[in-house]
């Protein structure tokens, strides 16, 4: 996109045009990935953060931006890593009607598309620059890419092996859990619904017995939770 708004200033292609196919190439690709959201659910979003440093917490970081911010979540999300990539994936999951998501999306990516477009056209002539002297400095350049490479690399390595405590999750069967509610030993346990924001309202069917904990806002429900029972949790 920056090199789109300097070549738009610099007369080598029409800006208006590209202004547009920016905005039509970011519309096309959020609008498959929301189709797909919209009826692959969990199994999408869960590749999706395969390739994230914590798959656990991955999906929960982007629902929680439209817990705090609701729907304009979708015209901040391309600036903000990560969630650019599950804002759109989420809202399909979420089962947001696509006239609303094509209008939020919509003025993300005109947003985003100015922002972009609009720095590589009011700096082209600095772009240019930097451009020449990437060509003079040649295998110097070469070089130092290959070493932030190897950097990232090294980096997401290092991220996968500090987090990865967090890709097993303690679980337990449903029978085992079953048969304690059956025998009457709800009073020995806390059983907790932590579905995530846009998967629960108020209206929805819990386990009997079970509590509410908003996963989003977690802080004020853990002083209240005893210490000495066990606590099991179930999302979506």
């Amino acid at each position: 996109m920056v090199a789109g708004g300097a070549a738009g200033a610099s007369g080598i292609l029409y800006a208006p045009w590209v202004f547009a196919l920016c905005l039509i190439a970011m519309l096309m690709g959020d609008l498959l990935v929301y189709f797909f959201g919209r009826h692959m659910g969990w199994s999408l979003l869960g590749f999706l953060c395969k390739v994230s440093a914590n798959p656990e917490t991955c999906i929960l970081r982007s629902a929680e931006s439209f817990y705090k911010r609701g729907k304009t979540t979708l015209v901040i999300a391309k600036f903000i890593p990560g969630l650019s990539t599950m804002a759109a994936p989420l809202a399909g999951s979420m089962k947001m009607r696509t006239g609303q998501f094509l209008l939020y999306d919509f003025s993300g990516a005109v947003l985003y598309t100015l922002a972009y477009a609009g720095l590589g056209y009011l700096f082209h002539g600095f772009l240019s620059v930097i451009v020449h002297g990437f060509q003079t400095a040649g295998s110097l350049v070469e070089y130092i890419l290959l070493l932030a490479v190897i950097g990232y690399i090294g980096y997401r390595i290092w991220l996968y092996w500090t987090h990865r405590i967090y890709r097993i999750v303690p679980r337990v069967q449903v029978e085992e859990v079953a048969r304690r509610i059956k025998a009457d030993e709800l009073t020995q346990f806390i059983l907790a619904d932590v579905r995530s924001h846009g998967y629960y309202d108020a209206g929805a069917e819990r386990i009997q017995g079970s509590i509410r904990l908003e996963p989003n806002n977690l802080q004020p429900a853990l002083a209240l939770l005893p210490k000495d029972k066990d606590i099991y949790l179930y999302c979506t």
